[in-house]
């Protein structure tokens, strides 16, 4: 059965550019050679949060690593349009959404079994992780719908914390957030519905502006969670919003900065604990 899903097109899935139109090899070029950016930006978060993994939680890593693995499902899918090219992909978005979701919900808003610690969170969401990969393969037609829907949680619990946030350079930087998730979810959707008069026009490209915007709003909206998450929990840090590789330029790139008391303070935390 399995080897039936790894061939080329067994995917019920198919997006608006000619498939094998430009290359003989790669069933969808354009929408597979759009997903640079999961490769390149995530690196540079690595090493920009180094400072933020040492002292609030080493999962942040994880998170970008996560990102590139979403990258990676995505160019497998869309050069072959394998149903496990599919699964790939979605799976790395369900479990990017999840991760984000237990390392940086805000704790005011958790129930209160969850506010002493994290720990049954994260176990209570690595279990609905493995419990939505299995169903994601049971009805694989539906899943890009299912976790479209997941974007409504996280862009609301955003619209929350912004409205609480007295950084200016956060608040912009949301607001553009929210506004690349639409222009997103715009490209996904007119390109799926109204692939016709694009076809029309010579311009079946949408989906790329969804590979490119949606990324985008991703991992800013990482960025501002992992600030809000340090405001809140780690005050003394004094957590500041920056850009590289010039800080006055805020269409750079943003990471989260904390400000040093002494040396020793910014020791890298170690053992399995560390992670969140």
């Amino acid at each position: 059965m399995w080897p039936s899903h790894l061939q080329r097109g067994s995917s019920e899935v198919d997006w608006c550019e000619a498939n094998y139109d430009t290359s003989s090899s790669i069933a969808e070029f354009y929408n597979t050679i759009s997903n640079v950016l999961f490769f390149v930006i995530p690196p540079i978060m690595m090493y920009l949060f180094h400072q933020y993994g040492c002292q609030i939680s080493k999962g942040v890593h994880l998170i970008w690593a996560l990102l590139v693995i979403v990258g990676a499902g995505s160019v497998y899918f869309h050069a072959t349009l394998s149903l496990v090219g599919q699964l790939f992909d979605e799976l790395a978005i369900l479990w990017v959404i999840l991760a984000a979701f237990s390392m940086w919900f805000p704790k005011r808003l958790l129930p209160s079994c969850f506010r002493r610690s994290r720990n049954m969170l994260h176990a209570l969401i690595f279990l609905s992780a493995v419990l939505g990969s299995a169903l994601a393969c049971i009805k694989p037609a539906i899943n890009a719908i299912v976790l479209m829907f997941f974007g409504i949680p996280s862009f609301a619990v955003l619209i929350t914390e912004i409205k609480r946030c007295e950084c200016a350079r956060a608040v912009r930087l949301g607001v553009r957030c929210g506004f690349l998730f639409i222009v997103a979810v715009f490209c996904w959707l007119t390109d799926k519905l109204f692939c016709d008069i694009w076809v029309a026009i010579h311009f079946p490209y949408l989906h790329c502006g969804w590979h490119i915007c949606i990324f985008l709003a991703a991992y800013a909206s990482c960025v501002l969670f992992a600030y809000f998450h340090a405001q809140s929990e780690s005050p003394e840090l004094r957590p500041m919003l920056k850009f590289w590789p010039r800080d006055r330029w805020e269409l750079g790139v943003p990471y989260v900065e904390l400000k040093r008391h002494n040396s020793e303070s910014f020791s890298c935390k170690t053992g399995p604990s560390a992670l969140f």
